[in-house]
């Protein structure tokens, strides 16, 4: 992680340092070039100045023009001593007067030329041009040692890239000093996070990091508060489970026990004989087992936590109500109930077999707990245009009414709890179908809410769960 930042803080901070100092040389390199182009016009204006400077011609053809050095001439070698010079050569380029050390070159014209050479490690700049003097035609030479250009190289060296280069290694230094220092509160996060037991899942203090880290943090928090949450449900369901496995199962293994005993009696023979309602009695408790062991698997899996990430499908209510009632219908006809349906057409956004987990659950309640000849009807649909949520999306209905007992006022919260039964209450039962019907619905972000269905002679009776979704778009 450290070194990770402090290799993106470099190259952050070299790529300006390396477009900075490219610019810094465009610009000494431009300038070079201004001050060559100015030396040259300078050259320009003094060669003729140069060639007034012969006076007359020498006794013979071998010997030296007669010169005396205008003084801007005179001024501009005395400037640059030992950087500068000139020559006077005859029309065939042989040498007269002046510095012999400048090449001569030969013009094929008698407009100004310009050349550089170099000499005892300087490049000079120099101007050739064939004259007509005082002393006949004459080729004349002026050099100068002093090129911009040539001293470019050195400049940018010295004004670019060694300060340049001073400036990357100084903010190596401090990007190390400040990512270590900065990253002192992340790296002990780190540390803090990997010393923690694997079941150690309580929240990190965001005020401990910096400000920056803290989005990072509140996300860590919400990943454990999650995966706690299913810690948390996967043991409750295991201390569940085992509360209420052990009662059923410890009667059967009891039961059978000492079937076993009396048939192993010598008297018996190895044989035992069973009545009809000893057999019934083991059905029944083999039953309430079996069925309690598949509720609790169904509680398990509908988990609103762990059913927050799984996608969801369209669901057709009216389908839905309608596969139910016939799984229903002949436990509704032995005891004689109206088992009825009114739906209309609507659909979720959901689980489908959690669903029908929850419908089932309600319609298996309202059978069970409904007196011989009483009514249950199964309902869906919309709940009007004018019935929306807060984020103004439409809503649809799931409801299961009977005209049973019914749950009183003060019991109705008390009844979704898991195992809890309303005193009195009689059949079998775990106390589970309303606690498996409020989980799902909270997996679908419902709410499921109970109510009286009616009354008789002042006193609320029946009961009408009720299931509210928002409708797909």
């Amino acid at each position: 992680m450290k070194s990770g930042l402090q290799r993106r803080l470099l190259l952050l901070l070299l790529a300006p340092l390396s477009l900075f100092a490219l610019v810094s040389i465009y610009f000494d390199y431009e300038a070079a070039g201004n001050a060559a182009l100015q030396q040259d016009q300078q050259l320009r204006r003094l060669a003729p100045l140069l060639a007034d400077s012969v006076l007359a011609p020498g006794r013979t053809a071998d010997d030296s023009p007669v010169m005396l050095l205008a003084p801007p001439v005179e001024e501009f070698i005395k400037a640059r001593t030992g950087f500068a010079g000139y020559r006077v050569s005859d029309a065939e380029g042989r040498f007269l007067t002046g510095d012999a050390w400048i090449s001569m070159v030969v013009p094929t014209t008698r407009e100004p030329e310009f050349h550089s050479m170099a000499e005892n490690g300087v490049t000079y700049r120099v101007v050739v041009q064939r004259v007509r003097t005082a002393a006949g035609e004459l080729i004349l030479q002026l050099a100068d040692g002093s090129d911009a250009r040539q001293q470019w190289v050195r400049s940018v060296f010295f004004k670019v890239l060694l300060p340049n280069l001073i400036l990357v290694l100084a903010a190596a230094l401090a990007v190390n000093w400040a990512v270590t220092r900065a990253l002192r509160p992340l790296l002990a996060l780190k540390e803090a996070v990997e010393r923690r037991s694997p079941r150690d899942l309580s929240a990190i203090d965001p005020q401990s990091t910096p400000s920056e880290v803290r989005p990072l943090v509140a996300s860590l928090n919400g990943l454990f508060a999650l995966v706690n949450d299913q810690a948390e449900s996967q043991r409750r369901f295991v201390a569940d489970a085992a509360h209420q496995l052990r009662t059923p199962l410890a009667g059967l293994q009891a039961q059978v026990e000492a079937w076993a005993q009396a048939a192993m009696a010598p008297a018996a023979g190895r044989q035992l004989t069973l009545s009809a309602d000893k057999i019934m009695a083991l059905r029944s408790a083999t039953r309430r087992t079996s069925q309690l062991a598949n509720q609790l698997l169904a509680l398990s899996r509908a988990d609103a936590s762990q059913m927050a990430g799984q996608p969801v499908h369209r669901v057709d209510l009216k389908d839905l109500c309608e596969s139910v009632l016939a799984l229903h219908l002949d436990a509704a006809a032995a005891k004689g109930i109206d088992l009825g349906l009114e739906v209309r057409f609507a659909q979720v956004s959901g689980h489908e077999w959690l669903l029908r987990e929850l419908l089932g659950n309600l319609v298996d309640n309202a059978v069970k707990y409904t007196a011989p000849g009483g009514t249950v009807t199964i309902r869906c649909g919309p709940l009007g245009h004018q019935a929306q949520d807060a984020a103004g999306e439409s809503q649809v209905f799931l409801e299961v009414e009977d005209d049973g007992p019914g749950i009183p006022a003060a019991e109705r919260a008390r009844v979704l709890e898991r195992f809890y039964r309303v005193p009195g209450t009689g059949g079998e039962g775990n106390g589970l179908g309303l606690a498996i019907a409020d989980e799902i619905a909270r997996a679908h972000r419902a709410q499921l809410t109970l109510e009286a269905a009616g009354s008789r002679e002042g006193v609320a009776c029946g009961l009408r769960v009720r299931l509210v979704m928002r409708s797909p778009a």
